[in-house]
């Protein structure tokens, strides 16, 4: 079998497409490469929506941690401090643990019956556990900047007439993504480098279609060589945090058009060994 008819049997097999069955001897660097990087998918599916919706919630624990009525005040601190608090594996198992236990023919709202076993699989479970953890890292990233907005920027809004909604639209909101926005690609990076952690969670894979160190250790049992595959998924994950830097780059320097090229903030990334 070639390259190519490899990569067109096995490269959306994370998706269910293509061949069922995976290879069982005569390994090849082709094959190695291409059920890694379609187990890539799934981790690209965790990092994006995670951190797609995780921005919003985030944002609103920033300005409900900024809020001056405890009531406001009080929720966003306890819930920032529960998720950054806490390992995020332990979140994982916690998670699932409580989700195994919804009924499971569902719940009964209002005489509607909202089915909840699709919880307890990795697509939907490990998703929400990803979503609540980056938003709470966030939500500090974005308070810390918004805390940080120089105060002649505030006066400056208050002597131009603006107040309430319009003088955050336009003042406070955009510098703060500026001030947090380098903080704020390391965190996003990091988050793409958890989502190896739903491999060893609780939560299982549908029919064998797992992420990249599913197909890793699947190989590494095989052969009984882990210095194949395993650098394999340390290539891909290198290359989708290039990726990240840049895309996050593009928008950094859109945050900073205003900005002379000679004294906008670069980004610097400095991984988070210890969470």
């Amino acid at each position: 079998m070639s390259c190519i008819e490899t990569i067109a049997d096995y490269g959306l097999r994370s998706l269910g497409m293509g061949e069922r069955l995976l290879p069982r001897s005569d390994f090849t660097l082709c094959q190695q490469f291409t059920l890694i990087g379609s187990g890539m998918i799934w981790n690209i599916y965790f990092g994006v929506l995670a951190l797609a919706a995780g921005f919003f919630l985030a944002n609103a624990l920033a300005m409900a941690k900024a809020a001056p009525s405890p009531v406001v005040r009080k929720p966003a601190e306890w819930f920032i401090f529960l998720f950054r608090g806490s390992p995020l594996f332990i979140q994982f198992f916690l998670a699932y643990e409580a989700l195994v236990l919804l009924p499971r023919a569902g719940i009964d709202i209002f005489g509607l019956t909202v089915e909840t076993g699709w919880l307890t699989r990795a697509w939907a479970g490990a998703l929400i556990v990803l979503f609540l953890n980056t938003a709470a890292y966030s939500a500090e990233i974005f308070h810390g900047a918004l805390m940080a907005i120089p105060k002649g920027d505030l006066e400056a809004a208050d002597a131009y007439g603006l107040s309430g909604w319009k003088k955050f639209r336009r003042i406070q909101w955009p510098t703060m993504l500026r001030l947090a926005w380098p903080a704020y690609t390391n965190e996003a990076i990091f988050l793409f480098h958890a989502t190896t952690l739903v491999f060893f969670s609780g939560f299982p894979a549908f029919q064998q279609r797992g992420d990249a160190l599913y197909y890793a250790k699947y190989f590494a049992d095989k052969t009984f060589n882990p210095f194949v595959p395993y650098p394999i998924v340390a290539f891909y994950f290198i290359c989708l945090t290039l990726l990240v830097i840049w895309l996050f780059g593009l928008m950094n320097r859109r945050l900073n058009r205003h900005v002379p090229a000679a004294r906008r903030p670069r980004l610097r990334v400095r991984p988070q060994i210890i969470r």
